[in-house]
C-alpha cells in the first residue's frame, strides 16, 4: 500500500512535472518572443540613433549656415548704411553745387547786364565822338574861312582836343573795362561749364549708388526669406528629434518592463529548477526505499 500511495503521488508528480514543463516550454516561447521582440526594439533604438545623429550633424550644419547668412546679412546691412550714408552726402553735395550754378547764374545774369550798360555807354561815347569829329572838322573849315576868328576859336580849339583825349581816356578805359568783362565772363562760363559737368557726374554716380542700393535691399529681403525659411525646417527638424526622443523614451520604458519580466521569469525558473531538483531527489530517495 505504501509503495502503491507513493507510485501514485510518483504519477501525480509526474503529471505535475509534464504541466510545469508544458509552463516552461511556453514560457520559454514567450521569453523568446520576448527576446525578439526586445532584439527588434534594439535595432530600431540603434537606428533611431543613427537617423538622430544624422539629424543632429544636419541641425549643426544648418546652424552653420545660419550663422553665415546672418553675418553676410549684417555686413549687407552695414553696405547698405554705408551706401545710404554716400547716397546722402552724395545728394547733399549735389545741392551745395546746385546753389552754386544758381548764383553764378545769377553772378553771370549780373555781369550780362553791366556788359550791356557799358556796350550802351561804349556807343554813346563813339556817337560824341562822331559829333566831337564833326565839330571839329566844321570848326577847320571855319578856321579856313575865318582866319580873324583863329585867336578867338584857339581856345575852344584846345578845350575841345582836351575833352576829346578824355574821352578817348575813357573810351579805352572803358575798352578795357570791356575786355576786363569779356574775359571774366568767359571765366564764369568756363566755371560754369565745369560746375555743370561735375554736377552731371555727381547724377551719375547718384543713379549708381541707388541702383547698387536696390540691389543691396532685393539681396537682403532674398536672404531673409531664405532665413525664414531655414528657421521653419529647423523648427521642423527640431520637433521630429523631440518626438524620436520621445520613442527612445517609450521603448527604454518598455526594455525596463521586459527586463523585470525576464527577471522575475528567471527567478520564477530557478525556483521551478530547485523544486524539480527536490522532487527528483525525493523520488529517487522513495525509489531507494521502494527496491
Amino acid at each position: 500500500s505504501i509503495i502503491r500511495r507513493q507510485r501514485q503521488e510518483l504519477k501525480l508528480l509526474i503529471a505535475e512535472l509534464k504541466e510545469r514543463d508544458k509552463e516552461l516550454n511556453d514560457m520559454v516561447a514567450v521569453h523568446e518572443r520576448h527576446i525578439q521582440a526586445w532584439e527588434d526594439d534594439r535595432q530600431k533604438i540603434l537606428s533611431l540613433a543613427e537617423r538622430c545623429s544624422l539629424l543632429t550633424s544636419k541641425l549643426n550644419e544648418r546652424n552653420a549656415i545660419i550663422k553665415s547668412l546672418t553675418k553676410r546679412l549684417k555686413l549687407l546691412e552695414s553696405q547698405h548704411n554705408d551706401s545710404k550714408m554716400t547716397l546722402e552726402n552724395t545728394q547733399q553735395k549735389f545741392k551745395e553745387l546746385t546753389q552754386k550754378v544758381s548764383d553764378s547764374s545769377v553772378h553771370y545774369q549780373a555781369l550780362e547786364e553791366k556788359n550791356q550798360s557799358l556796350h550802351c555807354s561804349v556807343l554813346e561815347l563813339s556817337a560824341k565822338t562822331g559829333q566831337l569829329q564833326a565839330r571839329e572838322q566844321e570848326l577847320l573849315t571855319m578856321l579856313q574861312l575865318k582866319d580873324k576868328a583863329l585867336i578867338e576859336t584857339t581856345d575852344q580849339i584846345t578845350e575841345v582836343t582836351s575833352k576829346f583825349k578824355m574821352l578817348e581816356g575813357a573810351l579805352r578805359a572803358a575798352k578795357l573795362e570791356e575786355f576786363s568783362r569779356n574775359r571774366e565772363q568767359q571765366d564764369i562760363k568756363l566755371t560754369l561749364n565745369d560746375v555743370v559737368f561735375q554736377v552731371n557726374k555727381m547724377k551719375d554716380v547718384l543713379s549708381e549708388k541707388m541702383k547698387e542700393s536696390s540691389k543691396h535691399q532685393e539681396e537682403i529681403s532674398h536672404l531673409k526669406q531664405e532665413n525664414g525659411c531655414l528657421r521653419s525646417e529647423l523648427i521642423l527638424a527640431v520637433e521630429e528629434a523631440q518626438r524620436k526622443d520621445q520613442l527612445y523614451q517609450f521603448a527604454k520604458s518598455k526594455q525596463v518592463r521586459i527586463e523585470k519580466e525576464l527577471s522575475s521569469l528567471r527567478q520564477v525558473c530557478v525556483k521551478q529548477q530547485r523544486d524539480l531538483h527536490f522532487l527528483h531527489v525525493n523520488l529517487d530517495s522513495s525509489q531507494d526505499s521502494g527496491q
